[in-house]
């Protein structure tokens, strides 16, 4: 088997090293960071021994794949360069920050034909991937309601500690409506499968903080798909709140799922039953149905479980592994990171324009010209 040689963009996006570290021939031999000293310290905690300030020359070196974990405007140019170098690409969220860059994104990775996976660990969770086959075993019946939130305050982080404004002020605080809902929508879609979504209206309360950034109090975002399912996705980095980064609720013909709300609650489910009719329903903890869980995580090794999120944090590595071994295809590839990020970026020129209704692009292998287009265009 030959060895894949991997290199990371991005000292502070370390959590798939342990991932990584896990799988039997595959090894991180390069990291890039702008800033010496944090590339250093990442690079010597884990004995990576190429290191690069610029991101063009790590992609000379002979790594096979690089992860981007690089702040979200550096995404797309890098994933570009990456794929015209001929290196596989795993990026972190969000996909893009224009709708010209997803467009561009989706021409190279058809003309390069390597593999691009979206770094989306939400959807790895394993309450997420419970639900998910719930759904599949036809516990819920016709799933068609869906809630997605991300409250995470990130006020601390729009300066750095050495007084120098962060890229957040203006790439995610710096901008209106839901910038980053990829970490909502990505594992509500799973309990919607073979469906997209077709169109999006956003809303919001304003600028109800005293941050000096146009990022809204919290934005609400109504997505239609394809098939006439309802997605409410909720995305908050300014209000004074406690952290709830994954909170869900799905809702089907047949019963439902919430998510837990806090460190003490527990996910739930509900389900019509002989013993159980629609009007008498009751909560029950979703472990009471781990017999569905995927195989794998019921057969999590100890490493899997260590790299984070009960083995998502492992297991999405691995699916980039087989991917680029040629064993699978990849599990969230570029259309669909697309798709997801597209929300929020148009729900930013929904909120701008009074709550308008917009469509969503298809994204899809050779897209054709006139459909890549800004939908206000």
């Amino acid at each position: 088997m030959k060895e894949i040689k991997v290199g990371i963009a991005g000292g502070r996006g370390l959590s798939t090293m342990l991932g990584f570290r896990s799988i039997e021939g595959v090894r991180v031999t390069a990291m890039c960071d702008l800033n010496e000293d944090r590339l250093n310290e990442a690079a010597d905690k884990f004995g990576v021994e190429k290191r690069y300030r610029v991101f063009d020359d790590m992609l000379e070196s002979d790594i096979d794949a690089v992860v981007i974990a690089t702040p979200m405007q550096c995404h797309v140019p890098q994933a570009i360069a990456a794929l015209e170098a001929g290196k596989h690409v795993m990026s972190e969220v969000t996909a893009g920050v224009s709708m010209d860059e997803l467009f561009w994104l989706c021409e190279c990775v058809e003309k390069y034909n390597k593999v691009y996976f979206y770094a989306e660990n939400y959807i790895y969770s394993p309450q997420v991937q419970l639900v998910k086959r719930l759904v599949e075993e036809g516990f819920f019946g016709d799933t068609y309601y869906a809630e997605g939130m991300y409250m995470h305050n990130i006020s601390n982080l729009l300066v750095y500690p050495d007084g120098k404004t962060s890229w957040r002020t203006y790439w995610q605080d710096g901008v209106r409506g839901n910038f980053y809902p990829t970490h909502s929508i990505g594992p509500v879609m799973q309990w919607f499968p073979g469906d997209r979504i077709t169109e999006i209206t956003t809303f919001s309360p304003g600028v109800r903080h005293p941050y000096g950034v146009k990022q809204d109090s919290g934005t609400t975002t109504m997505c239609r798909t394809a098939k006439g399912n309802l997605l409410n996705i909720r995305t908050d980095c300014t209000s004074p709140h406690p952290h709830n980064m994954d909170y869900y609720h799905l809702q089907g013909t047949l019963g439902a799922y919430r998510s837990k709300t806090h460190a003490s609650d527990y996910h739930r489910v509900s389900f019509i039953g002989e013993d159980s009719p629609s009007h008498a329903m009751q909560w029950k903890p979703l472990e009471d149905y781990n017999e569905y869980l995927p195989e794998r995580y019921k057969n999590a090794s100890k490493e899997a479980l260590g790299a984070g999120h009960g083995g998502g944090d492992f297991f999405i590595v691995k699916d980039f592994v087989d991917a680029v071994r040629g064993e699978a295809k990849p599990a969230i590839a570029a259309y669909t990171a697309c798709e997801w990020t597209a929300v929020g970026l148009l729900s930013g020129l929904s909120v701008t324009n009074h709550e308008k209704h917009i469509e969503v692009p298809h994204f899809r292998p050779n897209m054709p010209l006139e459909e890549k287009k800004t939908p206000l265009d």
